[in-house]
């Protein structure tokens, strides 16, 4: 006897500006060396999905906003 299993569909509707401040609020949580971690990750997932390969060696350039 097979037993008929059933998802409950689940929706929470927010504010994207109540999304935006959760994330900013993340990622100033976390030090500098995880959000580089965290981008370097992002790039190679990014470059294996789009090209096969990741490049032996990328430029490292850094730009800092004059607050």
């Amino acid at each position: 006897m097979k037993k008929d299993r059933k998802i409950a569909l689940v929706v929470n509707q927010v504010k994207m500006e109540d999304e935006d401040s959760l994330d900013i609020l993340f990622w100033l949580n976390k030090t500098a060396s995880e959000r580089l971690e965290e981008v370097s990750r992002l790039r190679k997932s990014y470059y294996l999905w789009s090209t096969g390969i990741f490049p032996e060696r990328i430029e490292k350039v850094i730009h800092r906003r004059k607050i």
